[in-house]
């Protein structure tokens, strides 16, 4: 438990990092995140990168239990 409370600590850090030097800023606006702008209304989906994460999660998680 302690070597994945590190792990996603550094992991969090390293994302850190990246949003602060601006080396995440395609994130959001990648193929298949949707925005919508109305009048009085806004809805954004971000489709295309929540399936880029979950990939990259069951990625991860994969390598770590072989």
């Amino acid at each position: 438990m302690g070597n994945l409370l590190i792990g996603a600590g550094l992991l969090l850090l390293l994302a850190g990092i990246a949003m602060k030097w601006g080396l995440l800023g395609w994130f959001g606006h990648l193929p298949g995140d949707f925005r919508y702008e109305g009048e009085h209304f806004v809805f954004y989906a971000p489709l295309g990168s929540m399936l880029l994460l979950s990939i990259l999660f069951s990625l991860i998680l994969w390598l770590l239990n072989r």
